[in-house]
């Protein structure tokens, strides 16, 4: 069995922690490094890790220059042959997803990473909109779109081949990393048609007029560092793009 390194960066994420990481636990494939880097909670979020810290491989609460130079320690940590990201506040669809995942790595070595679908609820569990990577293409990252984040798992010597994220970006140092990975260093990746993670609307990139600037800005930086051409006008067009996101449930159907 493939060892897959899954890591978990929190904040003061109390609300949250425990459903993620019960997510982990419950999987049913077996050989998983669960690490989580904590940014020094002031909350009761390292209580609740520590309700679990026998079950956690490694556990890391200390300041750090943000969201992605967490990332980044939770990568140099990683041991797994396969490594992905599960936010504080998300969790997986259920408890094969990691099998789910892990066989086309088994299957097929020439596969170096896979991105999938996920879905945002609400408070009630009741979805509200898919974000498919079914027909999601390259040419989508001039207009500021990528494949959805939390469903990207890939191999982890591409991370010492092609370096990790970026900590000059705020919120889209996730974007430069998957357009350089993908887009530039040729990463191929297959497209897998399971949902992969069960998100909460919200996040850094929709927190407010503000965020919504700074992502525009590091969307442009990011091509831009990356010799990809793009312009404000049509990175403004991936809002209209988006709409498509709002896909009835039958459309999906899971293997």
């Amino acid at each position: 069995m493939l060892r897959v390194s899954v890591i978990t960066v929190c904040y003061n994420a109390a609300d949250t922690i425990e459903s993620t990481i019960l997510s982990v636990l419950n999987q049913s494939y077996s050989n998983i490094q669960y690490i989580i880097i904590d940014g020094n909670s002031t909350d009761d979020t390292m209580v609740i890790i520590n309700k679990y810290a026998n079950k956690i491989s490694k556990v890391v609460s200390e300041s750090d220059k943000g969201l992605y130079d967490a990332i980044n320690k939770g990568i140099a940590l990683a041991d797994g042959e396969v490594i992905g990201i599960l936010n504080a506040d998300d969790v997986f669809f259920d408890s094969s997803t990691m099998t789910k995942i892990i066989k086309h790595f088994e299957y097929d070595s020439n596969i170096n990473s896979v991105i999938g679908d996920i879905a945002f609820i609400n408070g009630n569990k009741k979805i509200l909109r898919y974000y498919s990577s079914k027909y999601w293409t390259k040419l989508f990252f001039r207009f500021g779109i990528m494949p959805p984040h939390p469903s990207f798992y890939c191999r982890r010597d591409l991370f010492t081949k092609y370096g990790n994220y970026r900590t000059d970006f705020k919120i889209a140092a996730d974007f430069e990393l998957l357009l350089r990975f993908i887009l530039i260093k040729k990463v191929n990746y297959k497209y897998i048609s399971n949902i992969i993670v069960l998100m909460k609307p919200g996040g850094l990139s929709t927190k407010n007029i503000y965020s919504q600037i700074i992502i525009t800005n590091e969307l442009l930086k990011a091509c831009y560092l990356n010799g990809i051409y793009t312009n404000r006008i049509l990175i403004s067009l991936r809002y209209l793009i988006k709409v498509f996101q709002f896909i009835p449930k039958f459309m999906f159907k899971q293997s």
